[in-house]
């Protein structure tokens, strides 16, 4: 028997859940909406917040998940990579929690975790299998062989794809967060009005800073012959915008997958959330008789569910830390 209790706290999500023998059975997510005034997550408000939310949460979780404090077997928390400040109230409170009821504690990699999420419900990816992590610091295709035996067989080189969605939406004059708006016009818009660069990046990396140089010298292009340019087409930029952003993604993750011989392929991270690419790769899955497996949305973006499951697979194989162990804002894969 195992109850484990998971914290996140990267960056701006305040997140706990409760692990009771590998089922999710809380997964609580306070979202911090200060950050809209901004334009982009601030690190030292976002710690104010974590400190502010961190101890409601965790109360919430053990309510929904029907058990107390003591029925804690270990307290799982995520050491890296993320906001310094974030990572280091819930490591902090971890520590704490965990000294106080004389519980091991487990440190979870935030980018393992992202992977390890398509093991909370079923159907569940079979090893090896290729995961493209994508999100707003992260693109990577990584070949999984086993639950902590992973190989980063691609990345980008640059930015990230959920910068190139973020980014986008800025140009857009859209509200922070921009992604899941570029997301929602683009369901109404036209794939391929407007034509974006295509990197041509060796090998399985990528690179995203060429298109959103494109982007924003189209649209001030456009603007200057016609100023309301945004505004009258909007759903067609967006859609474009994604198409691009998805075709460039899936290439790649196609050419691994014939490259290593594989046809278990997952994604995960933030921007598998967006529909844009949740559909591509059902369509790609048919063409090239692929096992596809997408995470539930609340486990596509930040959340503790994830940690969990990580942190249940790692106390299974007895992978604990000791008190001194520290938040780590850049960490080795």
């Amino acid at each position: 028997m195992s109850v484990i209790l998971a914290i996140e706290s990267s960056c701006d999500e305040t997140s706990v859940a409760i692990c009771n023998n590998g089922k999710i059975t809380a997964n609580v997510i306070a979202n911090q909406t200060i950050h809209e005034n901004y334009g982009g997550v601030i690190p030292e408000l976002a710690s104010r917040v974590h400190q502010q939310n961190i101890v409601p949460v965790i109360q919430q979780a053990l309510t929904d998940a029907k058990v107390s404090k003591n029925d804690l077997n270990a307290v799982a928390f995520t050491r890296g990579p993320g906001l310094l400040g974030s990572l280091l109230v819930g490591v902090s409170f971890a520590k704490s929690f965990a000294l106080a009821l004389d519980l091991p504690l487990v440190a979870v990699n935030h980018m393992h975790a992202h992977i390890l999420a398509h093991f909370i419900d079923d159907p569940k990816p079979q090893f090896p299998f290729l995961c493209l992590t994508v999100s707003g610091g992260h693109t990577q295709i990584v070949l999984v062989k086993d639950y902590f035996n992973m190989e980063i067989v691609g990345e980008t080189l640059d930015d990230a794809a959920g910068e190139a969605f973020d980014k986008t939406a800025k140009i857009l004059n859209l509200p922070y967060p921009g992604g899941p708006l570029v997301d929602k016009y683009a369901k109404e818009g036209n794939a391929k009005a407007f034509k974006f660069a295509d990197p041509q990046i060796k090998d399985l990396n990528y690179s995203f800073s060429g298109l959103k140089t494109s982007i924003l010298y189209f649209i001030r292009a456009q603007e200057k012959v016609n100023p309301n340019f945004i505004a009258d087409n909007l759903n067609d930029i967006c859609a474009s915008v994604q198409h691009s952003i998805v075709h460039i993604l899936l290439n790649k993750l196609k050419k691994a997958a014939k490259q290593y011989g594989i046809k278990e392929i997952a994604i995960a991270g933030g921007v598998s959330a967006n529909s844009g690419l949740r559909m591509a790769l059902q369509d790609m899955a048919v063409q090239l008789n692929w096992n596809v497996y997408i995470p539930a949305f609340q486990y596509c973006t930040d959340n503790a569910g994830m940690i969990a499951i990580a942190g249940y697979h790692k106390y299974l194989n007895g992978d604990f830390v000791g008190q001194e162990v520290a938040p780590l804002s850049r960490m080795e894969f």
